[in-house]
């Protein structure tokens, strides 16, 4: 099950979204790398359903591993706006 959590500041709903398994680990593509770090991708264990929703509802959202996929096939994240690092994926959203 992915983690997620939320955070709500300053009105903006901040979602994360991460593959428990990736946790403390560090991915590189070219020159960039994406640290997935404790502090900030752990949350707690939700559903996949749970975790659309919550993106749906988002303001900001930071989405690393399968939930990627999953936000793809709902419309969420436009497939171009996915990131690979190694095997991994990554996207970002932001509503205006």
């Amino acid at each position: 099950m992915p983690l997620l959590k939320i955070i709500k500041t300053q009105g903006e709903n901040f979602v994360i979204v991460c593959d428990k398994e990736l946790l403390g680990k560090t991915f590189r593509s070219r020159k960039m790398k994406l640290e997935v770090k404790e502090r900030f991708y752990s949350g707690e264990e939700a559903s996949v359903n749970e975790c659309l929703s919550a993106i749906k509802g988002a303001t900001i959202a930071n989405l690393v591993g399968s939930i990627v996929q999953h936000a793809v096939k709902e419309g969420i994240i436009g497939d171009g706006s996915v990131f690979h690092f190694q095997k991994v994926q990554h996207a970002q959203l932001v509503k205006m």
